[in-house]
């Protein structure tokens, strides 16, 4: 945490420290709220933290400057190699498939978010989520809420904050993949389509809410209920023009034979699919260690290669044989069995913290039977991120105090920053699926 930002969070705390009225009305009314605005995970609330996030202008700044660079130097990897990443990220048979689909559109991935720990001296991008980033209208509904709280007027009094528009830009980049796909009509019916039973689906409801606010005919479907129709791809009658597509291609691929019409409507370029499908092979957690390998650090700018350097850890696919770290070779197995406090290994492919093994929590002889999981499967091993530990009030149910881990990722929106999720947790899984919970962000500076 910077100085500006540090003191901001300590005259907050002061606030709710010094003034038993403002919390007093937080425990009364603070869950309520929560459930009343639908900001719920898999039925539980999604924030039982009272202070949000804060970014000073001059960090939002840097990390605008160093995703930017990260983001540019994965798209210059997907256009350098082509199909051969598909290689080197071990993308399957039904995977190159589906992004072989031209979605008529040139970004693979739109809007995107890069995921990442605040750590005891910057920041580290651990992965990519190049497929379908959530939180977006969970960020901007809680940013209401806040707002609307006496402890945040009080502290507004003294210094000003800046909420940001993610929710705006990401209609923005649905709209402007329409057009370039051919799209027409000044009001596209717009379609948040993922099956009905995940836990995310009160989120797919705020966006609904939010494009129909702006104008735009939108609905929420599970995809098995779609048809295609006349060359059109409809929903109990509706026409569709835009899917914003939160279903995963896992997920998709696993039920392949009863979404025909989704995958039939993106063959002919009948509706317009944001993200597409060929986000996949960038989606994957080895996209990391191929912007690490040699031949592709020859090709990238140097303030693309310093982004790398400072703000991605050294990442490898889990496979036998030599590969390097550090300009030195190295036996990629036998490295990881001897490094075990200061690696993680994950899957390529997976998210919610499922199948990960953080080496410094696990002992050696699981850690071993880890790796050999790991060499049968499709897994990539990564640098330890030394995490650093932020202090927030908590209401459980009464107000404390603890100190988290702060999980802050950018959202990206062709390939620029807009806004943050931010997740807190007390453990090295950092993610709401896992148990962590969702702040928001604010840009601030005092008055």
């Amino acid at each position: 945490m910077d100085p500006a930002t540090r003191r901001a969070a300590d005259d907050y705390h002061a606030l709710l420290r010094d003034d038993r009225g403002l919390v007093e009305e937080l425990e009364q009314r603070f869950f309520a709220r929560m459930r009343e605005a639908k900001l719920t995970f898999g039925g539980r609330v999604l924030c039982p933290f009272l202070r949000p996030n804060f970014v000073s202008p001059a960090v939002y700044d840097q990390i605008r400057s160093v995703c930017r660079g990260i983001f540019r130097a994965i798209e210059k990897v997907e256009e350098r190699l082509g199909p051969a990443l598909w290689d080197r990220v071990d993308l399957t048979p039904e995977e190159r498939e589906l992004a072989a689909i031209d979605p008529g559109y040139r970004r693979s991935s739109p809007t995107s978010r890069l995921d990442s720990f605040i750590t005891t001296k910057a920041y580290q991008f651990v992965e990519l989520n190049a497929e379908s980033p959530a939180g977006i209208a969970y960020n901007e509904v809680l940013a209401d809420i806040f707002l609307e709280l006496p402890v945040i007027k009080r502290f507004q009094e003294r210094y000003t904050l800046r909420r940001f528009r993610s929710r705006e830009r990401l209609l923005e980049t649905l709209l402007s993949c329409h057009r370039e796909a051919g799209g027409r009509g000044e009001k596209p019916t717009i379609a948040i389509v993922d099956y009905e039973d995940v836990p995310t689906r009160t989120e797919h409801h705020l966006f609904r809410d939010y494009f129909a606010e702006q104008g735009y005919p939108a609905l929420v479907c599970d995809p098995r209920d779609l048809t295609f129709e006349q060359g059109a791809l409809r929903h109990e009658g509706r026409t569709i023009d835009i899917v914003y597509k939160r279903l995963l291609v896992n997920e998709l691929i696993a039920r392949q034979a009863e979404l025909g019409a989704l995958l039939e409507s993106a063959r002919q370029r009948a509706v317009t699919i944001v993200n597409p499908f060929r986000c996949k092979p960038i989606h994957k957690k080895a996209i990391f260690a191929v912007l690490h390998d040699d031949d592709v650090q020859a090709f990238l700018t140097p303030e693309e290669r310093a982004a790398i350097t400072a703000h991605v850890p050294w990442t490898r696919r889990v496979a036998e044989g030599t590969t390097t770290r550090a300009g030195q070779a190295v036996d990629l197995p036998r490295f990881i069995l001897e490094n075990r406090e200061r690696l993680v290994m994950k899957p390529n492919d997976e998210y919610g913290g499922k199948g990960v093994f953080i080496g410094w929590e696990t002992s050696e002889a699981d850690w071993a039977a880890a790796l050999a999981e790991a060499l049968r499967a499709s897994f990539v091993v990564q640098e330890k991120v030394e995490t650093g530990r932020q202090s927030f009030p908590e209401l459980a149910p009464e107000l404390g105090f603890r100190d988290f881990i702060v999980d802050l990722n950018p959202f990206l929106f062709q390939g620029e920053v807009e806004g943050f999720l931010t997740r807190l947790s007390d453990t090295s899984l950092a993610n709401v699926s896992s148990g962590g919970g969702q702040v928001p962000s604010f840009l601030v500076e005092p008055r």
